[in-house]
């Protein structure tokens, strides 16, 4: 029974049992940003995103403002994620992809004119 408590102790406190990076539209002044959350394994860490190394707030849990022109210059373009990875971390602390709103990255589409039909 105590192999079993130590067992899920373990798994509990592995990198691996990070929670997945989260990110969110918000208004930081007079311009957008991404807001992105997450947790690393210890609170030294230093975080990068997109190969980019960026300063974040908090201990384990950490947050960033990160503007959309920034995200748009360090991103491909229509990309869905971007990538979250933590420097001189292990591969499996690494966070991988957080998702981003919908459209974020996309092209905007100009319609001349919309038709519904109703059948």
């Amino acid at each position: 029974m105590a192999c079993v408590g130590f067992a899920m102790a373990g798994a509990l406190s592995s990198p691996a049992a990070l929670a997945k990076p989260t990110t969110r539209l918000v208004s930081c002044g007079a311009q957008d940003c991404l807001l992105v959350t997450g947790r690393r394994p210890d609170a030294a860490t230093p975080v990068r995103i997109n190969g980019h190394a960026v300063d974040v707030t908090g201990g384990r849990r950490w947050r960033l403002r990160l503007p959309l022109d920034t995200v748009r210059r360090w991103s491909a373009r229509r990309v869905r994620a971007i990538n979250i990875a933590y420097e001189g971390a292990d591969a499996d602390a690494d966070a991988g992809d957080a998702e981003l709103p919908i459209g974020l990255l996309g092209h905007p589409i100009d319609l001349a004119s919309l038709t519904i039909s109703v059948h």
